[in-house]
């Protein structure tokens, strides 16, 4: 429920502050006083497209604030939750700024959130309902959510949705599958081909760079085997051990040569370990020309094997790799394709039988929604009207497999037709308000009527304003009206007026009550000459709506 209201700079508005209630609150002026200005403004806040042509002249920017009495229905707290933000004292506030410019920012709970995010909260808030909205009663995606959503059938409309969505993944992997199925089988002798000949080759890990440094030492024993005799004698005549014999000696008299005589000995042992080593490597070296011819042989076969597959023993292992995985999806891409084609035709059967059980319930639905509506239509001076919808069979999708459309037939004799193709405003106006009263029974909710009067008159206006009334039992409503019979049905009633001030134009909301409001409807019926008749027609049309029982 819509709590408060407040409008800062927004079209002829300075600054407008409005307090709501719940029930029905009308909203009445002279044509052109700014009645418009509260359902743009809920608009806006509702995640309405922004225009720098709403900010008024000389202005940097417009406010919009709304304070909701939050709802405390899970999909909402979820969506709060997500978004990081709280609930304060059971109430949210929702603000909407728009630069000169035309850039707009949102904040929910006084923290930025993007205008879509706006978008999302609406549905739990509130709507509002004037003659674009009556539009989309033309549109079958919209006639076919109103009967879902009269259905209650919520579940298994989710049920069909998730088995498109996987009938879908199942059907797009098989056509995928099937495009690559026949490259992969061409490709699939090539690749036995590669594997077969990259396993004859018996690579190890590493190897090719252990053979490369084994070949350096095979074609270069002779000059190798010089330096080391050479290192070798140097080291023999090495003259450590008299430095450390002279040393030990000089220790006998001076202690303080203790550290000299530890590093002489830690140089002499090394040079040991060296000499040994060397001595050790020196035998080795022996040229061997078959081991020679070997390596070089091996390191030929490799060569092959790298200007085919990689630069590296590491690079061909891991092509090879590649070659083995994509032989499993070639030898595997047939039964992968048949257990594909099972999972389809499961998929279809459950869908279709899902989608059958929810074409059963949205037809058993339209028959009592018909006649409710038609009850309804009755209220509101449409007695020999028909509603009919008709639900047929359409394309799969994730609603099902139903096209579903409103009918209506406004003259007896005549069969039911499109909307579009029948319905005046008037008439239109009315059956849009036939099928909320019919829809609106959770209740909770704002709802705006926008010129919800556009075209009526007489006996037709006051059942409007009884169906309004009864709307407002369970849900709050916020009615724009030219039209006393509906205004006096109100449970709070504002006027909306324009007024000047230093040479500006201000509208200005203010909540009627007593004689102000008898005087108001008085106005709405005789125009701006208060007569006594108009007046005393006035206060029996408020007393009348004050008693009327629903």
């Amino acid at each position: 429920m819509l709590v408060e209201l407040l409008v800062e700079n927004f079209a002829v508005a300075d600054r407008v502050r409005v307090r709501f209630h719940a029930g029905l609150n009308v909203l009445s002026g002279e044509t052109g006083s700014g009645k418009s200005l509260i359902v743009d403004s809920l608009g806006l806040l509702f995640g309405g497209r922004a225009s720098a042509e709403a900010v008024r002249s000389g202005a940097e920017r417009a406010r919009i604030a709304g304070i909701f009495e939050a709802p405390r229905t899970a999909g909402f707290l979820e969506l709060l939750e997500q978004a990081g933000l709280e609930i304060e004292e059971g109430e949210l506030l929702i603000e909407r700024e728009v630069l000169a410019s035309g850039k707009s920012r949102a904040f929910v709970g006084s923290r930025p959130v993007a205008a879509g995010f706006l978008k999302e909260l609406q549905p739990y808030l509130g709507d509002i309902h004037g003659q674009h909205d009556q539009q989309r009663l033309f549109s079958g995606a919209e006639q076919r959510a109103m009967l879902d959503e009269y259905s209650g059938h919520g579940a298994l409309l989710a049920r069909v949705a998730e088995l498109w969505e996987r009938l879908r993944a199942a059907e797009s992997e098989l056509r995928q599958l099937e495009a690559r199925e026949q490259a992969l089988l061409r490709q699939r002798d090539l690749w036995i081909y590669q594997k077969r000949e990259i396993e004859a080759g018996g690579l190890k890990p590493g190897e090719d760079a252990q053979l490369e440094q084994e070949l350096k030492v095979l074609a270069n024993v002779v000059k190798l085997r010089e330096l080391a005799e050479g290192a070798l004698g140097a080291l023999e005549e090495r003259t450590v051990g008299q430095a450390l014999k002279r040393v030990q000696e000089l220790r006998r008299i001076d202690e303080s040569l203790d550290g000299v005589v530890e590093s002489l000995r830690g140089a002499e042992a090394l040079l040991d370990d060296a000499t040994r080593d060397l001595s050790r490597y020196v035998d080795r070296l022996e040229a061997d020309p078959g081991r020679l011819a070997a390596v070089e042989n091996r390191l030929a076969e490799i060569d092959k094997l790298r200007r085919k597959y990689g630069h590296s023993v590491a690079e061909i292992l891991a092509f090879y790799d590649q070659v083995c995985a994509d032989l499993d999806l070639a030898e595997g891409a047939g039964e992968r394709r048949e257990e594909l084609v099972r999972t389809v035709a499961a998929l279809r059967e459950e869908y279709r039988a899902a989608a059958g059980e929810l074409t059963v319930s949205r037809r058993a639905a339209a028959v009592r929604l018909d006649g409710q509506v038609e009850s309804e239509l009755k209220d509101l001076n449409m007695a020999r009207s028909r509603f009919v919808i008709a639900v047929a069979e359409d394309e799969w999708g994730p609603e099902g497999a139903d096209a579903v459309r409103f009918l209506i037939s406004t003259n007896l004799g005549e069969e039911p037709k499109p909307l579009e193709k029948v319905a005046s405003g008037g008439e239109l106006s009315r059956l849009a308000l036939a099928l909320k009263v019919t829809l609106a029974a959770s209740g909770g909710r704002t709802m705006v009527f926008d010129e919800v009067d556009a075209g009526i008159g007489g006996s037709a206006a006051e059942q409007v304003g009884k169906k309004l009334k009864r709307l407002a039992r369970n849900n709050q409503l916020l009615c724009v009206t030219h039209l006393a019979q509906i205004a006096a049905f109100g449970d709070h009633h504002y006027s909306v007026a324009k007024k000047e001030s230093k040479g500006r134009t201000h509208s200005v909301v203010t909540e009627l009550s007593g004689a102000e409001r008898v005087e108001e409807v008085a106005r709405m019926i005789g125009g701006q000459r208060l007569t006594e008749e108009a007046m005393k027609y006035a206060g029996q049309l408020i007393e009348m709506g004050a008693e009327t029982s629903l």
